[in-house]
Formats: structure tokens, sequence, C-alpha cells
């Protein structure tokens, strides 16, 4: 790996501090010509570094490796605003409230954006007393299956883990429930609207 962090995250973090190269560079016990020579790409931090470089700059490591500068936007934590995150190596499933930098299994793992329902991916939602039985009709092999189903409403995410071999089918409380997904294991996620 010959870059694991640029120069410009560096020098737009620490101007946005208001903070010298002097003071970076004193903080990390380092000489200002290190934090120049970081900044300017002739060189890079030690890895020994990179937490205590991360802490100065007041940004978690993994925003710092991956160049992101992440500023989630839903203050109010409205679930509708969320995000889904899905790791391709072990299968497990994140969600947030907002904008966030998610590492699984040594990779940083980038938001799905959901697509409309589609033939080979529909979502049918039957109304049963006062839940949603929300079906697919899809494979459910070992190799391509729907591996979960969500309700997400403005303050709550209902979710179901599904598994190969069984049924793309779940029961959702319909309180106020305003977004149905499914989440294919080779096609990403899948979303209707109620």
């Amino acid at each position: 790996m010959d870059k694991y962090v640029t120069g410009a995250v560096i020098r737009k973090l620490r101007d946005s501090k208001k903070m010298t190269q002097e003071e970076l560079a004193e903080t990390l016990y380092v000489s200002s010509k290190a934090v120049s020579k970081w900044e300017t790409g002739q060189g890079f931090p030690d890895i020994s570094l990179i937490e205590p470089l991360a802490k100065a700059l007041d940004i978690s490591v993994i925003e710092l490796l991956s160049g992101a500068d992440i500023k989630n936007s839903n203050r109010s934590s409205n679930m509708l605003k969320g995000r889904f995150y899905v790791c391709p190596v072990c299968g497990n499933v994140i969600r947030t409230t907002g904008e966030a930098v998610i590492s699984c299994c040594g990779i940083t793992l980038p938001p799905f954006e959901p697509e409309g329902s589609d033939e080979e991916h529909c979502i049918n939602v039957e109304n049963v007393e006062d839940e949603y039985y929300v079906t697919v009709d899809h494979p459910m092999e070992k190799d391509h299956y729907i591996t979960f189903l969500a309700a997400v409403s403005d303050s709550r995410v209902q979710f179901v883990k599904l598994y190969p071999e069984g049924n793309a089918e779940a029961r959702f409380k319909r309180s106020c429930v305003k977004k149905i997904y499914a989440y294919c294991n080779r096609h990403g996620l899948f979303r209707i609207t109620k």
C-alpha cells in the first residue's frame, strides 16, 4: 500500500481546526517539516502516527484513511433518512440514522442506495389485521437469496433476517410504516413506499 492517507485531507482538517503545521507537529512529536511533507505529498505519516493524527484532527481513523469527513445532517435521527450497509464478506447488516463511515471485515462499506421494486424483486404487501405480511417472489438458494426484509417508520426499524432455503416473508406491525426494504445478496437493496 503506497498511499493510506492523503496530504490534502491532513491539510484540510488542520486548516479547519485553525491549527498551524508547527502546532500539529508538536502534538505528534514530529517536525513541522514532516507535516509539510505529508501535506505536499512528498511523504506519508508513519503508520504508528495514524491514531494520534486522527485524534489531533478530531476525526476517526476510518474517516482519516478513507479521506471522508462525515457530517451527519440527520440530527433528529429520523429513521426514514437512515442508510443500510451490508458487508460482502460476512453478511453483517448495519443500519445508521444518517451518514457514517462503516467498516467490517477490514473494508469500508458503501451505503446502499435502494432501487424501486422490480419484476425479479417484487415486494408484495398484504394487510393482515394490524400487520403487514410481506413476501418477495425470489429464489432462496444458497448463493442467491433475499438476506433481509425491513419496515421503516420515522421512529423505528423492524428487521427480519432471512436464510437460504427458507421463505422470503415477514410480518411487520403496520403502525406508521412508510418504507419496506428487501436486500438481495446479488442485486442489492430494493424498496417500496407505503
